[in-house]
């Protein structure tokens, strides 16, 4: 199996079209179907169904795509270690956030690693709640992620970034918005707008516990992954939402943020990376991150 021969049925796999990869690969058609039969003859086992309309991957191309990836990463890296200088940090990190809720927390690592380590390439994964990241990391499809805290996965590390306290957006036109804060119990007969449970968010447990702190199990409208999806659902009247202080800052039209009275409702929030596939790429973003992201006091 030779190189040319990776990086052409990658090629394929991802145009899944002869003529856009021969294109990508600045090279004609004809040669890369050779390519492509040599590699499958290489293997014992067609790797694509191909007819007139379409390219397909077949089982035996599906199970060699990610090998393949890997191949070619894994070239790349050792490029990058022939060319880089001494204390050089290269390679890959991969870095899983929720969204909104890291506005404040993942610009000042995403800049400083730009800005110290510019021969490493970061690529961002968002939309990802608590579990959801916390199995990625497991799998090492990601290198670090922000999640709520706190979780029970003895096998990942974690470190704590930030505190805090949790208001309630509420829709413009709600009875309650030109108040400036609201007790939980004034909250019990609003719909409110939550994480999926399935996903495992850390924000929707804490909301579960505010409110059986103030009496009532609270009635739940709407499910969304998105933390500013569910602030538009609440600008559209569909319901209530906790939400951390921070967010008073990207609030949509429509909305009033409104801050809780008695005993402070927290979220915390920190760093988790798995200790057993640490890179030295993943250890100078953890070093920096302490810099950038220090742990609050208690």
């Amino acid at each position: 199996m030779e190189l040319r021969q990776i990086e052409a049925f990658l090629a394929v796999a991802e145009e899944l079209h002869f003529g856009r990869a021969a294109e990508r690969l600045r090279m004609a058609q004809s040669p890369l179907s050779q390519t492509i039969k040599k590699l499958e003859k290489d293997v014992g086992s067609a790797l694509f169904e191909r007819n007139t309309r379409s390219v397909t991957l077949t089982a035996a191309g599906h199970s060699l795509l990610p090998h393949a990836r890997k191949i070619l990463d894994e070239v790349d890296l050792a490029r990058r270690a022939v060319n880089a200088g001494t204390g050089t940090v290269y390679g890959k990190l991969a870095i899983g956030f929720s969204g909104a809720l890291n506005h404040t927390t993942l610009p000042p690592l995403a800049r400083a690693l730009r800005q110290h380590y510019p021969q490493l390439e970061v690529t961002l994964h968002g939309g990802l709640l608590t579990q959801e990241a916390l199995h990625q990391l497991g799998n090492n499809v990601l290198d670090l992620a922000f999640i709520g805290l706190p979780i029970d996965s003895p096998s990942l590390a974690t470190r704590r970034i930030a505190t805090e306290r949790l208001g309630v957006t509420v829709p413009a036109d709600h009875p309650l918005a030109g108040q400036t804060s609201v007790g939980m119990a004034e909250l019990a007969g609003d719909p409110f707008i939550t994480m999926p449970a399935a996903q495992g968010s850390t924000l929707r447990d804490v909301t579960f516990a505010a409110c059986a702190a103030a009496g009532f199990r609270p009635r739940i409208s709407q499910e969304v992954a998105d933390p500013y999806t569910a602030l538009s659902l609440v600008a559209g009247g569909v319901g209530i939402s906790l939400m951390p202080e921070s967010i008073k800052g990207i609030m949509p039209a429509g909305t009033a943020f409104l801050s809780l009275e008695g005993e402070d409702v927290l979220l915390f929030s920190g760093l988790a990376w798995n200790p057993a596939a640490t890179s030295p790429a993943v250890r100078a973003a953890l070093r920096l991150a302490e810099e950038v992201l220090p742990t609050p006091a208690p």
